[in-house]
């Protein structure tokens, strides 16, 4: 049996401990020395932002000169078919930020960097030169892009009189039905416009029809949308639609027309197009390839 008194003391005491325990544990959860964390110091503060934002223009300017080399240094002396090098070559140069970090700035900014900074760091430099490259290789920097096509191709035929479209320009192959003497008759022309993104005037176009007959190079007629101009006016096409756009960009587009012979017989004529530009530091290449089908119509008899 246990008195009251001593129910009593028993029960003080275990209240007086509990008590000290809630003290104890309310001092844990503040924050302070007890935690081992360390005290909020402005100036180091300040200091590792200043050591950030020199770091960033670092990065930044380490970047631009990398840049500058693979445009001016290592793009004129790589082939154009061996441009891997040109981005993996500067992309990789991001392993040296932190040798160059140690090396240009003073040790009171370097005390403070860690894994975050080069992570960061690397992340800076590959978009910064992505941006730069597309800059640089880009008009007026550069140019690395043959002329292409305006818009459309064509076909059309000069009988002396009429000027006639075919309306067959958004393919690859254009098929000219004609009649039971198996010709497409008149003078036929290929027609089309080249847009660059510098001028397509300086551009070389070889113009080449092949076809059972064999292979031949055919020249570029400078003043025949001159002298057609009103004749072109009044050109209809073999379906009377509209007359396709050949210039979208209007006198921005450099303007072809090439005599493919005359009179065509039927059969599948082969024309190759090549576009030869010296471009900005390499020589700019196209090749289009298109096929003129000229089929006999037939006749159904009853």
């Amino acid at each position: 049996m246990v008195d009251l008194n001593t129910a009593i003391a028993a029960a003080s005491t275990e209240r007086r401990k509990r008590t000290e325990g809630e003290d104890k544990e309310k001092k844990i959860r503040r924050s302070g020395a007890d935690l081992g964390l360390e005290a909020f110091d402005p100036a180091k503060y300040a200091e590792k932002e200043k050591a950030d934002a020199v770091s960033m223009w670092l990065v930044l300017t380490f970047s631009v000169i990398v840049s500058l080399l693979m445009r001016f240094v290592l793009m004129p002396n790589t082939a154009s078919d061996k441009t891997d090098i040109l981005y993996l070559l500067p992309l990789t140069a991001m392993i040296l930020l932190p040798q160059v970090h140690r090396a240009l700035l003073p040790a009171k900014y370097v005390e403070h960097f860690t894994k975050g900074t080069w992570v960061k760091s690397g992340f800076l430099h590959t978009f910064t030169f992505l941006a730069m490259a597309f800059l640089l290789v880009n008009p007026p920097f550069g140019d690395i892009v043959a002329p292409q096509l305006s818009s459309e191709w064509t076909i059309a035929t000069d009988d002396g009189v009429e000027l006639l479209f075919d309306d067959g320009t958004s393919k690859d192959a254009i098929t000219w039905t004609v009649d039971s003497e198996g010709k497409l008759r008149g003078q036929v022309w290929l027609l089309f416009g080249l847009a660059d993104n510098v001028n397509s005037d300086g551009a070389e176009v070889i113009v080449t029809l092949a076809n059972n007959e064999g292979s031949k190079e055919v020249s570029v007629n400078n003043t025949f949308w001159v002298d057609n101009e009103q004749r072109l006016l009044n050109a209809t096409t073999t379906t009377n639609s509209t007359i396709p756009n050949l210039f979208p960009h209007d006198e921005k587009d450099q303007r072809f027309a090439i005599q493919l012979g005359e009179n065509i017989p039927e059969g599948t004529h082969i024309i190759t197009v090549q576009i030869i530009e010296q471009g900005d530091p390499w020589e700019n290449q196209r090749t289009y390839k298109w096929n003129l089908i000229v089929v006999k119509e037939v006749v159904v008899q009853d």
